[in-house]
């Protein structure tokens, strides 16, 4: 059986082709460290600029301890054609309120679940990307996506 071709990746279009990704897909897989064994989940981000994305979590949730012992975690994306992008960053828990307000205010199932901004449950982690890596389907191959400085860690939070 022949393997199939891909479409090739124009460098010029893979920023674009990688935020696509982003957004097509609504519950990307977070990779966490256990102590030592990999754990894996969906998740639902509240938030995404750029190649930064931000995570709503509650306290008492295992990933919790997972990312305070070892912050660095990925994201897989997975759109309906089966193009992936894959986010490497670290975790950070957002006090800025006025980023807080705003993600509250534009996700009316925080609002719903957790009733108030200042619930002690709730945490919001920002994982601004360190690398980003597409991949069309079927390529078997990863692209390294260019990041704007705005959205490299490290830049202003």
């Amino acid at each position: 059986m022949p393997r199939p071709s891909p479409k090739p990746v124009d460098p010029a279009e893979i920023v674009s082709l990688a935020r696509a990704v982003l957004a097509a897909d609504r519950f990307p897989v977070l990779a966490t460290l256990d102590r030592d064994q990999p754990r894996a989940r969906p998740v639902s981000p509240v938030r995404t600029d750029g190649f930064t994305v931000y995570v709503a979590n509650l306290r008492r949730y295992h990933k919790t301890e997972e990312i305070a012992r070892n912050p660095r975690v990925e994201l897989c994306y997975v759109s309906d054609e089966h193009n992936q992008v894959r986010l490497t960053g670290v975790a950070e828990v957002v006090t800025d309120r006025a980023v807080l307000e705003a993600i509250w205010s534009e996700n009316p199932l925080l609002r719903h679940y957790l009733g108030s901004l200042d619930d002690p449950e709730l945490v919001i982690y920002r994982i601004a990307a360190r690398r980003v890596r597409f991949m069309r389907e079927w390529a078997m191959e990863y692209h390294e996506v260019p990041l704007p400085s705005g959205d490299v860690a490290g830049a202003s939070a």
